[in-house]
């Protein structure tokens, strides 16, 4: 029987979706309501469970009384089990085969024989709304966490008008690069001078019932149907963005950028990396001089093809700068990530290479000069939190607006066209380490490093939000309200 102590203390039932960056934020968010008192029920796909086991040894999952792991089947067919799972895949399967085991873990926990409490609020990835269902309770507080930018999401959200106006879907392939893509897209509150190729990357189908189109305009709507939004980002970086969200979800909270510093020191041992993290790259980089290394890491999913990886191993070849290179194993399209011998000969003595690491340890490394990055957003915002500037080359999803941000709006990066050539590489390298532009860049990006600092201080706008989530929202009804 829970103890009367237990049953009054706050739960919080957390789902990530099963990708390497929700999950690092999820978890995060997790660790601060967990240290602000309530019992947390962290929940991942079976899938990923056995991989944070594998990358971070058996125990890594154990948790703590009051901060527990759960593991559900998601249905996705058998893939490469050391390999992020397809976003088609994720959205087509988890709808269908998640829900039914998370309404069984509700009813356990509820259950009066049951050592945790009751569950008090549900928290749910952006693009896992059907979670939200699990509650088994209308008092029971649904939150949505996306894990994106504001800018990002408000993207999403114009998808159904997109299709409306016209502009997607696209009339064939020729439309991706006969120039269509660079249609500016006007009379779209919170968003001045977009062009097509700066929305998130799925409008660029010429489907109409395209599941990863569908799945992100649907799951972008239902930030109406919540109790409360809660977006990662801060308010003084993506105002503009966050008012027109406002206006459609008023229960709308940014808390970023979220740190592992903001974290419970107990809790520290929880990692949520799901490939094996390289540290030995920390005590080389300890050997370097302030602002004399780019951070090259290109997330857990993007992929490229062989031409494209040898050209960017050029390009940092030919800059003559020292380099931190991440290369996951399953980087180049259905291909090992094997790199020319001559250009391991050229570069030995100034580059090192791991398959992963501590990114965000990396990113505050007084070493590190910039970052070339796929503007995925958990990159990109702790790239600004550590001061570093970036060259922009994103891949898909929301990254392609991420990118037009820092580059046209922030001014705190410099795009790499997407057909990747060694000599554009070199020269933006050279140019964010020793040029002008690299001097305002790193200016502008100090500048919204001590904007991000600021957010999350006593009487900062993040930490303010993250009070009224717990309270307005989070404890409304719990026991312990």
């Amino acid at each position: 029987m829970a103890s009367q102590k237990q049953a009054t203390r706050p739960h919080a039932l957390c789902i990530p979706l099963p990708a390497q960056g929700h999950v690092n934020p999820m978890l995060k968010l997790a660790k601060l309501l967990h240290q602000r008192g309530f019992h947390i029920s962290f929940v991942n796909n079976e899938f990923n469970h056995r991989r944070l086991l594998k990358a971070r040894g058996p125990a890594a999952l154990d948790g703590l009384p009051d901060f527990r792991y759960y593991a559900i089947p998601d249905g996705v067919p058998p893939t490469d089990p050391d390999a992020t799972q397809h976003p088609a895949l994720l959205f087509t399967y988890t709808p269908v085969h998640c829900l039914e085991p998370l309404e069984k873990l509700v009813s356990e926990f509820n259950d009066e024989a049951s050592d945790v409490p009751p569950v008090t609020c549900i928290i749910a990835d952006g693009l896992m709304s059907f979670v939200l269902k699990a509650a088994q309770h209308p008092e029971i507080p649904k939150v949505l966490f996306w894990t994106t930018s504001a800018c990002g999401l408000l993207g999403y959200m114009q998808y159904g008008q997109l299709i409306e106006r016209g502009y997607t879907p696209l009339k064939d392939e020729s439309y991706v690069t006969n120039g269509y893509l660079d249609t500016v897209v006007d009379g779209i509150p919170g968003m001045k001078g977009m062009k097509l190729r700066d929305f998130p990357s799925f409008v660029r189908t010429t489907d109409i019932n395209d599941i990863l189109f569908n799945h992100l305009k649907n799951e972008a709507e239902a930030i109406s149907n919540c109790d409360a939004l809660v977006i990662h980002t801060f308010d003084a970086l993506e105002k503009d963005s966050l008012d027109a969200i406002l206006a459609i979800q008023p229960q709308t909270y940014t808390i970023g950028p979220l740190l592992n510093q903001m974290q419970d020191k107990n809790l520290e041992f929880m990692g949520s990396n799901l490939w094996k993290e390289e540290v030995s790259c920390i005590d080389w980089l300890n050997q370097k001089e302030a602002n004399s290394v780019v951070y090259v890491n290109f997330g857990s999913i993007t992929v490229m093809s062989k031409h494209h990886l040898s050209e960017f191993a050029w390009g940092l070849a030919n800059s003559k700068k020292q380099f931190l290179w991440i290369i996951r194993p399953d980087v180049v399209t259905g291909d090992s990530a094997m790199l020319p011998p001559e250009f391991l000969t050229e570069t030995k003595d100034r580059g090192i290479i791991a398959s992963w690491c501590p990114q965000e340890q990396v990113l505050n490394h007084p070493a590190i000069a910039g970052f070339l990055t796929h503007n995925g957003w958990n990159s990109t915002i702790e790239s600004i939190s550590g001061g570093v500037p970036m060259i922009c080359w994103p891949f898909f999803a929301e990254q392609q607006t991420n990118c037009r941000y820092c580059c046209v709006e922030w001014g705190i990066g410099m795009e790499i066209d997407n057909d990747v050539k060694r000599d554009e590489v070199e020269g933006l390298v050279r140019e964010l380490m020793d040029g002008e532009k690299g001097k305002d860049m790193r200016k502008n990006v100090l500048d919204l490093k001590k904007k991000a600092q600021e957010a999350l201080m006593p009487g900062g706008s993040s930490l303010k939000n993250l009070d009224k989530l717990i309270h307005q929202v989070l404890l409304h009804n719990s026991n312990s309200s």
